[in-house]
């Protein structure tokens, strides 16, 4: 396809792509403002754009009482998140192996955490964050693991027993929800896990994988069998190969594939309403602030719905670079 090279015709399409960004940026802006907004304010039948923003919401939905000294705590708490990021967006220009920052910084994140409802009355919204995080990173983790070894072997194996395969999880992967829902709450009853973060992650991980299978295999069909086949020929066996030769070579992939994943595991609401009884994680959380005639809802639903965004948002943002040059991997055959 021919780049559009006339003036008239590329400023139809910027125009167009400005015009969509807003349509897509506004309902957020919109559901942010509703957050610090007051209950009269929120509730208002005319919109009001001009109001006195207030943190009232995010305080309830986060904490059970406020703090004798909230400020210092907030400027802590914010100093230390800052020290993190700032750590992991720059860990090359700091003299140590990257793999050290980055474990450094992770165990900094989880000793953040872990110390929040020690210092702080945390209230349970708080909690259903936790199951989030940790419901997410068990589905990236088993999922990711599983499909670089499936997509592997499938993207180097040409017999029919490959295609019959691949061809078994396509047909996994458009079974709806609830094919799932019925065996595994069977299984977690059986196995008194109804209510555990365990069932809830297995349960994503088998909806999951056909998808990831299929993607790190396409990834897996662009690297040429000579890279590996050179470090075999070295001394390294096929698993130091696949893990010191291939894996940083698909490390943009395997980025690329782990925030798809992250995104179905993070915003699951059926799977996790149904094997869950109190481990909630976020979507169904904030389900609880959409269906109540309590006016109170309103506001708190706003906030709770900016306070799940947000982490999604740095996330994707961290790794944006690695997301293009999968996606661009994936997508261009060469």
């Amino acid at each position: 396809m021919d780049p559009v090279t006339s003036r008239p015709g590329r400023l139809l399409i910027h125009a167009f792509l400005l015009i969509f960004a807003i349509y897509s940026f506004v309902p957020f802006l919109w559901t942010t403002l509703q957050s610090i907004k007051k209950l009269k304010d929120a509730s208002s039948r005319t919109p009001k754009f001009l109001f006195t923003p207030s943190l009232e919401n995010y305080e309830e939905l986060w904490l059970r009482s406020t703090p004798d000294n909230p400020e210092a705590l907030a400027f802590l708490f914010l100093l230390a998140l800052l020290i993190l990021l700032c750590m992991l967006l720059f860990a090359q220009y700091i003299p140590l192996r990257r793999s050290i920052v980055y474990g450094a910084a992770t165990l900094g994140f989880i000793a953040l955490l872990w110390m929040m409802p020690r210092l702080l009355h945390t209230a349970r919204f708080y909690d259903y964050f936790i199951n989030t995080l940790v419901v997410t990173g068990g589905t990236i983790l088993v999922s990711i693991s599983i499909g670089c070894l499936a997509g592997y072997a499938l993207a180097r194996y040409a017999g029919l027993l490959g295609v019959v395969v691949l061809i078994a999880a396509l047909a996994f992967r458009a079974l709806p929800r609830l094919a799932y829902v019925l065996p595994y709450y069977w299984i977690g009853s059986a196995l008194n896990l109804i209510d555990s973060h365990i069932l809830v992650i297995v349960t994503l991980v088998a909806v999951n994988q056909p998808f990831t299978i299929w993607m790190l295999r396409s990834f897996f069909m662009e690297i040429p069998k000579d890279l590996e086949e050179s470090a075999m020929v070295d001394g390294a066996g096929r698993l130091v190969a696949f893990l010191r030769v291939i894996i940083p070579v698909m490390w943009p992939g395997i980025v690329a594939t782990a925030l798809f994943t992250l995104l179905l595991a993070y915003n699951e609401f059926l799977l996790v309403r149904i094997l869950t009884q109190t481990n909630w994680t976020l979507p169904v959380a904030i389900s609880r602030f959409t269906g109540g005639e309590d006016p109170r809802h309103l506001t708190l639903a706003a906030a709770a719905s900016v306070s799940a965004t947000i982490p999604i948002v740095i996330v994707i943002l961290f790794f944006q670079k690695q997301l293009v040059k999968g996606l661009a991997a994936g997508a261009v055959k060469g």
